[in-house]
């Protein structure tokens, strides 16, 4: 079965008000066995414009990944954050079949 996998692309407007988000998103993650793959760090943009933090959060599954994002764990976090961030996000299957020789 394919994992699933969040992509987020992130501005904090509001560190404060961020930290009440980051507080909170644990609930969901650990619910659904999410694992940060990459969690801000150095970045280089290549092409496009993009948000200043990155995060690729996997989860067993494509549908733990869509039943993260809907639960009610979750949807507090998102409250939590209210405005202080510009979020991009996409819930992705991932890949299990053949790669490049």
């Amino acid at each position: 079965m394919a994992k699933g996998y969040w992509i987020a692309h992130v501005t904090v407007t509001d560190p404060e008000g961020y930290k009440r988000y980051q507080a909170a998103n644990g609930a969901a993650f650990s619910k659904y066995q999410g694992r940060f793959l990459v969690r801000a760090g150095d970045s280089e943009t290549k092409l496009g414009a993009f948000k200043s933090r990155h995060v690729v959060i996997e989860f067993p599954s494509y549908q733990d990944a869509l039943d993260c994002y809907a639960s009610p764990e979750y949807q507090h976090a998102i409250a939590e954050r209210g405005e202080s961030g510009e979020v991009d996000l996409v819930i992705v299957q991932g890949y299990d079949g053949p790669q490049p020789a």
